[in-house]
């Protein structure tokens, strides 16, 4: 019985291969994305209608209803190919440097708490700068339709919106609202690992266990780091779907943190979180869904 407790032991704790670790997160990061995207689509469109109407009071329920009036409930999954498209190159990467990067410290030396907030922090990061062009195009695409007609750019697709973008504005319109989507994806690495482990080790001691411990411990992570990321997360939209000024030519929104203070110091401090209820459904939502597939598949990986 010892014998088969060890060797199940270093099965558990044999590092998957870099393949494995990338491929199996990338699907999860589909099949969540899938059911989320509506609410995404939402949030984004809720959050960019703020600054076309500023001062105005958006309700959740109220904007979904019409939405859904206006654009027809498939207007929901608009920009769903640039959003499966996103989850290929930043789920995948996102969490699978992160296993790679924590797998190699591993050899090296004992992987704590402040290790892991590093291997997250730095997979988040760089997994936004690879995935730059898909989450802008996902954005132009979301909130295209919502637009005067005058004003849309009238996208056929995702490549067709990534051509343009790149024809038309050169290829660094693509990494020109970076810095906070970076920022953004370093800060959700660093907060949803900590208090994701954390919450799961709090709600294990009231005696919530199994599948009930995983939604409550992600969806309680979610709400933390939606909280703390939304901020960057508006002034990402607000930067990757900004349009000269026509008098003077130039951009009304050129860093994070002069967005975030032109934002908080013209509407107020609460513009920024307007769009949070779904913001939130899709984090808390998308995790929990993701995180359940990708344990599934990795748990069905053989070992040698």
């Amino acid at each position: 019985i010892f014998s088969i407790k060890q060797k199940l032991l270093a099965m558990a704790s044999k590092p998957l291969p870099g393949w494995v670790a990338f491929s199996t997160s990338g699907v999860g990061g589909i099949f969540g994305w899938i059911f989320i995207h509506p609410v995404n689509t939402l949030a984004i469109r809720m959050n960019l209608a703020s600054m076309q109407n500023p001062g105005a009071k958006l309700n959740f329920f109220s904007f979904a209803s019409q939405t859904v009036k206006t654009t027809g409930i498939m207007g929901l999954y608009d920009g769903l190919g640039a959003g499966i498209w996103r989850q290929i190159f930043y789920a995948s990467s996102r969490y699978g440097l992160f296993q790679v990067l924590r797998d190699t410290l591993a050899k090296y030396r004992e992987v704590d708490f402040a290790s892991r907030l590093a291997c997250a922090t730095a997979a988040g990061g760089m997994a936004a700068l690879i995935s730059c062009p898909c989450e802008v195009s996902l954005v132009r695409l979301s909130n295209d339709a919502t637009l005067e007609p005058s004003l849309r750019r009238n996208y056929k697709g995702v490549v067709d919106c990534a051509r343009r973008i790149a024809q038309e504005e050169g290829v660094t319109a693509f990494w020109r609202g970076s810095t906070p989507f970076v920022t953004r994806a370093c800060l959700v690495g660093a907060t949803q690992v900590a208090t994701y482990d954390q919450f799961k080790a709090i709600y294990g001691k009231f005696g919530v266990k199994g599948s009930a411990n995983v939604v409550a411990s992600s969806f309680t992570a979610g709400l933390v780091y939606s909280i703390i990321t939304m901020p960057f997360e508006s002034a990402k939209n607000r930067m990757a779907s900004q349009k000269p000024d026509p008098e003077t030519g130039k951009l009304p929104y050129r860093g994070t943190l002069q967005t975030i203070q032109s934002v908080a110091g013209k509407e107020g401090a609460t513009a920024l979180y307007n769009g949070f209820f779904p913001y939130f459904l899709r984090c808390g939502g998308h995790t929990v869904l993701m995180f359940f597939a990708v344990e599934e598949l990795q748990k069905n990986v053989p070992q040698d």
